[in-house]
C-alpha cells in the first residue's frame, strides 16, 4: 500500500507517452492517488472503530485490487485515474492494523509490532523508487499495477481466514455531514497545494481553494466538536501526547515526500548544467536505497530504543537525525556516495520517528479510537509531504533560467529548507509529554504506558480503606475477612450516602 504513491514516479513520462495525454493530466495519477487516501483515511478507519477492523480492511484491500485492475486495463487516461481514486480507498489499511495489534497483542509486545508495521509504510514510500526503473524495463508500466493487485489479493485472502476480528466495538455511526465536510477541506488543501505551481501560487483558483479549505475546516471543526458521535473526536486532538506528535508528523512529512520527490531529480540532472550526475532511472532509485534500509532499521530498534529513552528523546533524536542528514546534502553534494550516505542518516532517523509517532498515538488514546485517530496522524503527515513538497519545489524553481532548469543554488536552498524541518521537529518533539513506557512484569496484558491494577486488587485496596476506618469503631472479631471482590464491590455499592454527600465508597 505505501509503495503505491512513489511506485509510478519514474513511469509517468512513459505513461503520458503511451495514452496519448498531456503533462498535466499524467500528473493527476499522483494527485488523485493522494487525495483519495486523504479524504478516506480517516473515515475508513472510523468505520473499522466502529463496526469492525478486519472486514473493513477487507474492504480497504478489495479496493485496492479493484482499482489496480482497472488501471491495468484503462485504455485512457480518464479510467487510469479512477482506478488510482479506488486504490486510494486501501489508505486505512495501515491505520486498521495498528487497532488490531493494539487489540490483540500482549501489552509488552505492542510497541515493537507497532515499531515493525511503522518501518513497513515508510519503506515502502521510498522502496517504490527503487523499483519502479527495473520493473518498467523488464515488464512495462502496467506491471506497476498488475502485479500490486496479484500481491494484494493474496494478501486478502490471507487476512480473511487469519486475522481475527475486533472484540469490543462502541457502536454509533457515520453521521454524512462530518464525512462531507472532512472530505471537502482536505480536498480544497492538497489541490492547491499539488497543482499551484502550474497553477500559479497567487492565482484566483488557487487562493480561492486555500480559503475554501480554511472554511471548510472551521465549520468541521465545530461540527465534530458538537456531535454526540463525532467522526474525530476534538476532545481526543487536542491532548497534550496527540497534537504535539501530530506536529511532529506534519513536520517529518514535509521533509520525507520532498526528499524522496527531489533527490532522484537531482540526481538524474545532466551535469552540463553545474550540478547533478546524470543518472539513469534505476541509478537514481539505488542512491536513495539506504534511505529505505535506515528506515527499516530504525523501525526495527524503535521499541528498545523506547524503553531505554522514552518518547520525546527518542523522537527529538530520530528529527535531529532528519537535520542532520538533509544538512550534509548541503555540505557534501559532489559525490553519489556522499548523498546516498546522508539519505540513510536521513532514512535511520525517520525509521525511528515513524515508529515512535504511531505508538505514542497508539498509546494516548482510547482502544476505540485507535483508528481514526492514527488515520489522522497520517493524513497529517500527508498535508505535511504536500506542503514540503511545494515549498521544495517553488525554492528550487525559483531560480530556473531561460531554459527552464534550476540551478545548484536553488536546490541548495531547498535543502536547507528540508534541514529546517529537521530542526522545527527537534523542537517540536520536545513537546511530547515525557512518559516512558512501563508495564507490570507479572501482567503482559497492562498497557504500555502504565502498569495498572486489575479491577479485584482496585477493590480490594478500597475496601481495606473503608475496613481500617471503621476499625475504631468495631470489635476486631467483627471485621469481616473472608469477603471476596465481587461481594466487597456489592456492599460497596449498597451502601448509604452519608452526611454532606460523602459515600460510604
Amino acid at each position: 500500500m505505501s509503495m503505491l504513491q512513489s511506485l509510478l514516479n519514474p513511469a509517468l513520462p512513459l505513461i503520458q507517452q503511451e495514452l496519448h495525454t498531456t503533462q498535466t493530466a499524467t500528473t493527476w495519477i499522483l494527485t488523485a492517488w493522494a487525495l483519495s487516501a486523504a479524504a478516506s483515511t480517516p473515515l475508513v478507519g472510523r468505520m473499522g472503530d466502529l463496526f469492525g477492523k478486519k472486514r473493513t480492511i477487507l474492504f480497504a484491500l478489495g479496493a485496492i485490487v479493484a482499482g489496480s485492475i482497472l488501471a491495468t486495463f484503462a485504455p485512457s487516461i480518464g479510467l487510469l485515474l479512477a482506478g488510482r481514486v479506488l486504490q486510494g480507498l486501501g489508505g486505512a489499511v495501515f491505520p486498521l492494523a495498528f487497532g488490531l495489534i493494539r487489540e490483540n497483542f500482549p501489552a509488552a509486545r505492542v510497541a515493537g509490532a507497532v515499531g515493525i508495521m511503522s518501518s513497513v509504510i515508510a519503506v515502502g514510500g521510498g522502496l517504490g523508487s527503487v523499483l519502479a526503473g527495473p520493473i518498467v524495463d523488464a515488464l512495462g508500466w502496467r506491471a506497476l499495477f498488475w502485479l500490486p493487485a496479484a500481491v494484494v489479493a493474496i494478501v486478502a485472502i490471507g487476512a480473511a481466514f487469519v486475522l481475527p476480528e475486533s472484540e469490543s466495538r462502541p457502536g454509533g455511526r457515520l453521521r454524512p455531514l462530518g464525512a462531507v465536510l472532512l472530505a471537502g477541506w482536505l480536498v480544497a488543501l492538497l489541490l492547491p497545494l499539488s497543482n499551484g505551481s502550474r497553477w500559479g501560487w497567487a492565482s484566483p483558483l488557487t487562493i480561492g481553494l486555500f480559503a475554501l479549505a480554511a472554511l471548510l475546516m472551521l465549520v468541521w471543526i465545530r461540527v465534530e466538536a458538537t456531535s454526540p458521535t463525532p467522526i474525530v473526536d476534538m476532545k481526543m486532538m487536542r491532548l497534550p501526547a496527540v497534537w504535539t506528535t501530530n506536529l511532529v508528523a506534519f513536520l517529518f512529512g514535509a521533509g520525507m515526500f520532498a526528499m524522496i520527490t527531489f533527490v532522484p531529480q537531482y540526481v538524474q540532472t545532466s551535469p552540463a548544467q553545474g550540478y547533478g550526475f546524470g543518472a539513469s532511472v534505476t541509478l537514481a532509485g539505488l542512491v536513495i536505497l539506504p534511505m529505505t534500509v535506515g528506515m527499516a532499521v530504525g523501525g526495527a530498534f524503535s521499541a528498545p530504543l523506547t524503553r531505554l529513552l522514552g518518547y520525546r528523546i527518542q523522537l527529538m533524536t530520530a528529527s535531529a537525525m532528519g537535520a542532520i542528514g538533509s544538512a550534509l546534502i548541503v555540505i557534501e553534494h559532489f559525490a553519489l556516495w556522499q548523498i546516498a550516505l546522508a539519505c540513510g542518516i536521513y532514512g535511520l532517523g525517520l525509521g525511528i520517528a515513524y515508529a515512535a509517532l504511531t505508538n505514542v498515538i497508539v498509546n494516548a488514546v482510547p482502544a476505540h479510537q485507535t483508528g481514526v485517530a492514527t488515520g489522522m496522524n497520517t493524513n497529517i503527515r500527508t498535508v505535511g509531504g504536500a506542503v514540503g513538497t511545494a515549498i521544495f519545489g517553488a525554492i528550487v524553481t525559483s531560480t530556473a533560467g531561460m531554459a527552464g532548469l534550476p540551478t545548484a543554488a536553488g536546490y541548495t536552498g531547498a535543502f536547507v529548507f528540508i534541514t529546517i524541518t529537521g530542526i522545527a521537529a527537534t523542537a517540536a518533539a520536545a513537546l511530547i509529554p515525557g512518559r516512558r513506557p512501563a508495564r507490570d512484569a507479572s501482567d503482559p496484558k497492562t498497557t504500555v504506558e502504565t502498569a495498572a491494577p486489575s479491577h479485584a486488587e482496585a477493590l480490594e485496596a478500597e475496601a481495606s480503606v473503608v475496613i481500617a476506618a471503621a476499625g475504631a469503631a468495631l470489635p476486631a472479631d467483627e471485621i469481616p475477612t473472608d469477603r471476596n471482590p465481587a461481594g466487597l464491590e456489592a456492599d460497596l455499592d449498597a451502601a448509604p450516602t452519608l452526611r454532606d454527600g460523602i459515600s460510604a465508597r
